[in-house]
């Protein structure tokens, strides 16, 4: 499929669909809960469309036998459906500060992904014997909260009260990036495309949305509404430039695992990912595409995509799409491609953004394709009776799991 087409189908997806890309669009939305009520009289064309799907490329057609060459067919077809290959540069990278946490190292650095981006992150090293360690990329969530990325997972010394708050919301009130650092990894969090450091700002911004620290309440609340209401433009804008969202997310996350091994901190052969939400939509794929990932958590985003396709539409966003990619495989069987590296996958059974029979699908689809891999006890999916969450009984289960695959 070339470019021209995929914006195409994107665009006319945009006009009949209505979707929007704001997570909680599932709880602000009272017909969400009614079948059918995103797309209507639609669904049955979609559904049709759907249908048609023979999924060639999962590991569980019967002409696949061996996983590493089932890997080596379809890692490249699912880059390729991103229609984003940038160059490769040098990664210039900086650090840019330097603090003593106690009992492990804060740098802030910046490195590039491509030459025409530069990301911030957060580097978190262990104290202790100067060898090697295992290292985890921690992938931060949308949330609808835009103003910080980052930094929600790793602490500092002056946090903003909202930021707290959504701490509190979704994370039991941890920056679990400290939690793995004191298990004894390497932590990296970047900020992803259009979140943080790299929010959109625009001339006529207030002041104080230049300056995170002097923000009040109201003026986060403004901007993460008006950064939701513009991501259907920024991805229309990557569209037309031949891009996907999808592909900026997940090229960026590979790049960062490039700037991670050339650290000499790192043990090449031990890193994992870990992630919420989009976060966990991030790690799924980052796993599956990246086969120095040993390990992966994938909390609070698993589902077949025919679960979402009737009723949970506003769940993908444009952000999250990858142009094609169901005629091929299901989002598990991307996930999959991780096998033989561990994946454990948690799910909140009071998660509105999915259904539970979705869930469950798709936690299946993963067992079997461990199974017919011969590895069955690699994966393992979890459910909790909660929201939308990466609490603290599911952070403790999850680090537990990356210690398992991930400790030699």
């Amino acid at each position: 499929m070339n470019a021209f087409s995929v914006r195409s189908r994107l665009a006319a997806a945009l006009v009949l669909l209505g979707m929007r890309a704001i997570h909680g669009d599932e709880r602000e939305n009272p017909q969400a809960a009614v079948p059918d009520a995103q797309v209507g009289t639609l669904y049955p064309f979609l559904k049709a469309t759907a249908g048609r799907s023979q999924h060639g490329l999962s590991f569980l057609n019967d002409r696949f036998r061996d996983a590493e060459m089932w890997k080596r067919e379809a890692r490249p077809k699912v880059l390729g459906l991103l229609q984003y290959d940038p160059p490769h540069g040098d990664f210039r990278a900086e650090v840019a500060e330097r603090v003593d946490c106690g009992d492990y190292i804060r740098e802030k650095v910046y490195f590039n992904t491509t030459p025409d981006l530069r990301v911030p992150a957060y580097l978190l090293l262990p104290k202790g014997d100067a060898k090697p360690r295992a290292a985890v990329v921690a992938l931060h969530d949308h949330g609808a909260f835009f103003a910080w990325g980052k930094e929600k997972i790793v602490p500092l010394e002056r946090e903003h009260p909202e930021l707290a708050a959504f701490k509190r919301t979704y994370y039991s009130g941890r920056s679990y990036g400290e939690s793995l650092v004191r298990r004894g990894y390497v932590v990296i969090v970047i900020d992803m495309f259009y979140w943080g450091e790299r929010r959109m700002l625009l001339p006529g911004d207030p002041p104080a949305w230049r300056n995170r620290e002097t923000m009040t309440a109201e003026d986060v609340v403004a901007f993460n509404r008006r950064s939701g209401a513009n991501t259907t433009l920024i991805a229309t804008g990557l569209f037309e430039a031949g891009a996907t969202w999808s592909g900026v997310m997940f090229i960026d996350d590979i790049r960062t695992v490039d700037y991670l091994v050339t650290r000499p901190e790192v043990d090449p052969n031990r890193i994992g990912c870990c992630g919420l939400s989009v976060g966990g939509f991030r790690a799924a794929h980052l796993a599956g595409l990246d086969p120095r990932i040993r390990a992966a958590i994938v909390v609070g985003w698993m589902s077949t995509y025919e679960s979402m396709l009737q009723n949970k539409l506003t769940s993908i966003g444009f952000m999250k799409v990858v142009p094609g990619l169901y005629q091929e495989m299901d989002l598990p069987d991307v996930a999959s491609m991780a096998v033989p590296g561990g994946l454990m996958a948690i799910h909140g059974t009071r998660d509105g953004l999915f259904t539970n029979d979705g869930v469950q699908a798709a936690f299946d689809k993963i067992a079997a394709v461990y199974a017919k891999a011969g590895v069955p006890e690699r994966f393992e999916g979890v459910t909790y009776d909660g929201p939308h969450e990466f609490s603290a009984e599911m952070q403790e289960r999850a680090f537990a799991w990356l210690d398992r695959w991930l400790t030699p």
